[in-house]
């Protein structure tokens, strides 16, 4: 086993400016690895109750997706709700339904337990930890996490960043999470905190990769027309450690490409809602997004 990911799989209901859907086949950890899957196979960890669709399943194991790692317990899935402003980076939750999320331990097969790849999507910490425990020896370690868990968890998540090797931040949580308003100091603060490696996510805007051999910024890939931002950062995510997979290494150069790697893959979920966009396109597609992102970052 290679790359694993372990967290959230959820049904959303969305509304944008310009359209709504309800009952989107969503959730970190879904959306991770759908992203990651145009680069190699992936495992997946979660939990879903007994409405979950059988088609939605089926067209994860279609991806190349290993899905013995998704329970099915009885009860409702996850849903979430939220409604995006005009400018895409406000965001108002309308409801959260845990239902078997609430209780989720993750379970690891044997052969997840030998993932030398593993990302960690954002989920309670005790959660996290409990995966983290049950991987053997694993290679390169990422998590997310969010303001909910730096704000009720801290002293778990704190503990989790001194056993991982990346973790994934946007601007508010880096801020919360160390009490500094510069972002580059705010970067250096996290470090201190224990990981290798952290990624600044600036939305629309890009992102930073920072670690003590390496410092790497990158702009966001220019969409013509953005139909859903829900899951752009975990694909991000999916396509970053992706890649990482693939190569079989993290080493600075790896990380850079892995970087762009990202960014191209989430520029195409925004362009459909779920990953409905994502699946419409095939291997070729995120290579030739990466040579148009470079030609454009290029002197």
């Amino acid at each position: 086993m290679s790359l694993l990911a372990v967290g959230t799989i959820a049904y959303d209901d969305i509304e944008t400016p310009y359209a709504s859907r309800q009952h989107v086949f969503g959730g970190s950890a879904m959306y991770f690895s759908v992203a990651a899957s145009f680069f190699g196979p992936v495992s997946l960890v979660g939990v879903v109750g007994e409405d979950v669709r059988e088609a939605d399943l089926a067209f994860l194991r279609t991806r190349g997706i290993d899905t013995a790692g998704v329970e099915i317990q009885p009860g409702k899935t996850f849903r979430w709700g939220g409604r995006y402003a005009t400018d895409w980076n406000t965001r108002t939750t309308l409801f959260t339904e845990l239902n078997v999320l609430e209780h989720f331990a993750p379970k690891l097969t044997a052969a997840q337990r030998t993932a030398r790849f593993l990302f960690l999507a954002n989920a309670k910490p005790r959660v996290q930890h409990a995966a983290l425990d049950q991987v053997e020896r694993p290679e390169f370690v990422m998590a997310d996490t969010m303001n909910l868990w730096i704000d009720i968890d801290r002293p778990d998540l704190l503990r989790l960043l001194r056993r991982i090797d990346a973790v994934v931040l946007n601007e508010e949580e880096a801020r919360q999470l160390t009490g500094e308003k510069n972002l580059l100091k705010a970067a250096a603060a996290v470090l201190g905190l224990g990981p290798r490696f952290v990624i600044l996510k600036k939305g629309e805007h890009g992102a930073f990769l920072i670690g003590n051999d390496v410092h790497f910024s990158i702009p966001a890939y220019p969409v013509d027309e953005v139909l859903d931002p829900t899951g752009a950062g975990d694909c991000f995510a999916g396509g970053f450690m992706g890649y990482l997979a693939a190569e079989g290494r993290a080493s600075p150069a790896t990380l850079r490409k892995a970087m762009l790697m990202g960014t191209c893959t989430a520029s195409y979920c925004v362009e459909g809602f779920g990953v409905e966009a994502l699946a419409r396109l095939d291997r070729d597609s995120i290579p030739e997004r990466y040579d148009q992102l470079l030609s454009i970052v290029t002197v």
